[in-house]
């Protein structure tokens, strides 16, 4: 794929690694907290949450057999990709991912439009194509507030009718890496929004002799290290696959502080019973502190047919 794409469309909105101020009032699963860091007028609300953890270290990869979880590509299989979820779980709301994962991972507001798209796209009798229609859709919401954490600048444009309207246009510098192959699937949902943004491509899998994650293909836009990056992942499982991603891109020179990870469910965190590694989001904040993740959902069981019913392999 070419990957020098003309950069005239440039999309973003604010600053990626933006944090909101917490609020004196009690907040309640899908409440949205307004984020007016940076002191522009323009500044717009941004699903946030509010306490965070501080770093340690996680390992590349995990034993599938010994978690009894689907290894770093888990999108591919059909199961729960998480180690010790309990049945008795649900999905969390914005003050517990705060309390349990940290500032860094910011949830969509809930509504019910969401929940039916999870909801088809969780459901095992849902058609392919009612499954691609919810999940393309739901992946446009997510790359839509995606860009609106990146940054912008004012600008003043003339209307038809000679009028002088002030506003804002997206600063240049951006671009989008997509984690094969379940990543790919979010790449149209980013072209739609930014028709000229450049992506880059890693393949990431497990080596078979030693399970661990190995890099076998990555190719982004020789200046990747003065851009930003929205990297993409639907299915954030293990979280391993994603540390090693991040792994690449700082030795490409991109700072962890202006990458944005975009997926569409992810597990919350815990412990492999065989190994006592952590799993989930919470590993990613604890490798990589700086990171933004923005998601819609976090439960304990994350849809890991995802990328076999969207590419029709399953």
């Amino acid at each position: 794929m070419d990957l020098r794409c003309s950069d005239s469309t440039p999309c973003h909105d604010q600053k990626a690694n933006s944090v909101s101020t917490p609020s004196s009032e009690p907040l309640r699963p899908g409440d949205l907290i307004s984020d007016q860091a940076g002191g522009n007028s323009a500044s717009k609300s941004k699903p946030t949450v509010l306490a965070g953890h501080a770093p340690s270290s996680v390992p590349a990869e995990l034993e599938p057999q010994a978690c009894g979880v689907a290894g770093l590509n888990s999108e591919s299989s059909g199961g729960s990709g998480n180690c010790d979820a309990s049945t008795g779980e649900s999905l969390l709301g914005d003050r517990e991912v705060s309390q349990q994962i940290g500032t860094q991972l910011k949830l969509l507001p809930m509504n019910d439009q969401i929940r039916e798209l999870q909801t088809i796209i969780r459901d095992k009798t849902a058609s392919r194509g009612d499954f691609m229609f919810s999940a393309d859709r739901l992946i446009r919401l997510v790359v839509e507030e995606g860009l609106n954490q990146l940054p912008y600048k004012e600008c003043m444009v003339t209307t038809p009718t000679g009028y002088k309207y002030e506003g804002v246009k997206f600063e240049k510098g951006n671009c989008g890496v997509s984690i094969m192959r379940s990543g790919e699937a979010m790449e149209q949902g980013l072209r739609d929004c930014c028709r000229s943004i450049r992506i880059g491509k890693i393949l990431i899998q497990s080596d078979e002799e030693t399970q661990r994650a190995k890099v076998y293909y990555a190719k982004f836009p020789p200046d990747i290290y003065r851009r930003k990056v929205l990297l993409m992942y639907p299915i954030l499982s293990t979280g391993n696959t994603v540390i090693e991603a991040v792994k690449v891109l700082i030795e490409h020179g991109v700072q962890p502080s202006v990458i944005i990870l975009l997926s569409l469910f992810s597990t919350p965190h815990g412990e492999c019973s065989m190994t006592g590694h952590g799993l989930g989001a919470k590993s990613i904040i604890q490798e990589f502190p700086e990171i933004t993740i923005l998601t819609t959902e976090v439960h304990p069981v994350a849809p890991t047919h995802f990328g076999q019913k969207y590419f029709g392999t399953d």
